[in-house]
């Protein structure tokens, strides 16, 4: 069994185990009134990407850097569709945009085909590599860190003592997927994945209509959240002094770090991980969107750090595990949500709502940094007014490269491969 496999097995132990759960109490309308699933639902991820995160965006950001200026700020948008019908004929649907989008008329949401899976694994190999994990904000990391997790152990079945079990749960969060759904479209897909624009904004009317959903309609007065602009200083006692911008739309904060020491040919020897939770949380759900809701609760339990705190200081320990090997980390700032119904709930909870369709909205804002590489303008400034403008013609959304062994673990958190 080769590294890569093995990490990838690692990772979902990881996320599967060493998150966290919560206790959400329903509201008395939904205790007493009788809900009945939606025919379709409907989901937009909406984010915007500066520093390092920018680039692997690719499109107008990518460009500014080839020009010899620092990226402008990208925006990513992610739309699923799930529905409890088959579809009349092919499965066609289509998203009409706002023109303030800069998307066209419509993008496709496109059925997706399953995938063979790639993965190769020889036989009798057993990975090398080890894992550690810090976790926490101060300038020393608290007791019983690090937790090292060796590959070759757990590929045996030994899991380190030291590894905190919980249960990975977000109550109230959901996701739709191909599995849920009697028929799925997503957007970006390889027939659509034109770029968005920095200066593309999401306000106003979207109508979503495909042959195997009611039609779907809505207007958004939230749009993409400001940049975050993160910067780093190294402490006279060895630690990390992380900083950056506060956001006006933000719920909370979430941070993490990592470093990998390579031993050649590309196979990395160990991987040095950081999160700015008071546990052991990272990865799953606090790398994607969240709710107000959800955020809420990960703060009382800090997890998540509250809107108020824009500063945290990496351990001292963890910088001195990395070594001289480079740092890489990210901030994720959580934005609000906006949801939409048709037909709308009823007051009444005695009678019973029955809708035809729901539809989520969540936004997000997050920077990529690299310790000792502060870039004034990362998250926006120069570069910025090209691409905003509509200079040059639409571009497509480069295709990511697959994540590849330990550092793929970090690399795919940070939305540079897939």
């Amino acid at each position: 069994m080769g590294i890569e496999s093995v990490s990838r097995r690692v990772v979902k132990t990881i996320v599967a185990t060493s998150l966290f759960a919560l206790v959400a109490a329903p509201a008395a309308t939904q205790q007493n009134q009788q809900v009945f699933p939606p025919i379709a639902r409907y989901t937009v991820d909406a984010g915007t990407m500066s520093g390092m995160a920018a680039m692997a965006g690719g499109g107008m950001s990518a460009m500014a850097m080839m020009r010899g200026g620092p990226p402008s700020a990208a925006h990513e948008l992610y739309l699923r569709i799930g529905s409890t019908r088959s579809p009349t004929g092919a499965p066609t649907a289509g998203h009409f945009m706002p023109a303030g989008a800069q998307l066209g008329e419509s993008v496709d949401l496109v059925t997706p085909t399953p995938r063979p899976s790639e993965e190769h694994r020889p036989e009798g190999e057993l990975p090398t590599g080890r894992l550690l994990i810090y976790w926490g904000c101060g300038p020393h990391a608290g007791a019983g860190q690090p937790v090292v997790i060796d590959f070759a152990k757990v590929a045996r079945g030994q899991i380190p003592p030291g590894l905190y079990m919980n249960a990975m749960h977000v109550p109230g969060e959901w996701e739709i997927t191909q599995a849920n759904s009697t028929t799925y479209g997503e957007w970006p897909n390889a027939r659509d994945n034109k770029a968005v624009r920095p200066g593309s904004s999401l306000l106003g009317a979207h109508r979503i209509a495909s042959s195997y959903a009611p039609e779907i309609n809505f207007t958004l007065a939230q749009d993409f959240m400001p940049a975050l602009n993160a910067r780093t200083a190294e402490q006279p006692g060895g630690s990390i002094m992380l900083n950056w911008n506060g956001l006006a739309p933000a719920t909370g904060y979430y941070a993490w770090a990592f470093s990998a020491k390579s031993r050649g040919r590309g196979q990395p020897q160990e991987l040095v991980w950081w999160a700015s939770s008071a546990q052991q949380a990272f990865g799953g759900p606090l790398w994607t969107w969240l709710s107000p809701a959800a955020v809420r609760q990960l703060v009382q339990q800090r997890t998540v750090m509250p809107p108020s705190q824009t500063r945290c200081e990496i351990p001292a320990e963890f910088r001195q595990s990395a070594g001289t090997d480079p740092i890489m980390g990210s901030v994720y700032a959580y934005g609000p949500e906006q949801h939409f119904a048709y037909p709308p709930r009823p007051a009444n909870v005695r009678e019973p709502w029955r809708p035809d369709w729901t539809a989520r909205v969540r936004f997000r804002s997050n920077t990529m940094f690299m310790v000792g590489m502060d870039m004034p303008g990362m998250s926006g400034g120069a570069g910025a007014g090209a691409a905003a403008n509509g200079e040059g013609e639409q571009q497509q959304q480069p295709r990511k490269p697959r994540c590849r062994g330990l550092s793929g673990i970090a690399q795919r958190a940070a939305g540079l491969c897939e």
